[in-house]
């Protein structure tokens, strides 16, 4: 399932379009944006790939993105960069903020085309979690998820797949060691609810 840095580049590459490809010539602030929607694609690749190797196609996107910061300063550029592309909310719980512009991945191979309307810019920490690139949040109707998690629940043995372990968030989370990023299935009354930060604390 592992796939090489080259190998990732090219498909992120071919997925964003020649508008979001590394140019030398670039300024500093086009610089940025490059790395951002490079984390975003290699993040939606990886997620893209985890829905399809635990159940064998690929759920509708419910067009959430986290980038997961791994340092202070990466917060901070990645986090600026977000208030720039993104709506403003009143909310201070406010998690996942509403693009200007949805980023739009097109179709590569049999991964559909994508349209990202909310983003998210997670606060680095050292636990095992915070260590991943990033999350995408991916739907099921309301009966369907309903069926798997039962099923789930009942027993049934999905490499890498669990319910996810905190009760503030009904979702069901994919993860693989050998993929740095972490997908997540809901319905889509949950993936809007996720985009306000639910902890009680």
């Amino acid at each position: 399932m592992a796939k090489t840095t080259k190998q990732n580049e090219k498909e992120n590459q071919s997925a964003l379009g020649k508008s979001h490809l590394k140019d030398k010539n670039a300024n500093p602030q086009e610089k940025e944006l490059q790395e951002l929607y490079g984390r975003i694609g290699r993040i939606h690749l990886d997620c893209y790939a985890l829905c399809k190797h635990a159940f064998g196609n690929h759920f509708e996107n419910a067009g959430n993105i986290g980038i997961f910061c791994q340092s202070d300063e990466e917060f901070a550029l990645f986090t600026k960069l977000r208030e720039a592309l993104t709506l403003p909310s009143n909310n201070p719980k406010q998690k996942y903020f509403e693009l200007i512009k949805p980023i739009v991945i097109r179709q590569t191979g049999d991964m559909p085309q994508a349209t990202y309307t909310h983003l998210y810019t997670r606060k680095p920490d050292a636990t095992p979690y915070g260590r991943h690139a990033g999350d995408v949040d991916f739907l099921l109707s309301d009966e369907e998820y309903a069926d798997l998690k039962k099923l789930i629940q009942n027993g049934l043995q999905i490499p890498g797949v669990r319910i996810y372990p905190f009760n503030t968030q009904d979702m069901i989370e994919i993860a693989n060691p050998s993929v740095r990023s972490l997908a997540y299935v809901s319905t889509k009354t949950m993936a809007i609810a996720t985009r306000v930060d639910t902890n009680p604390l």
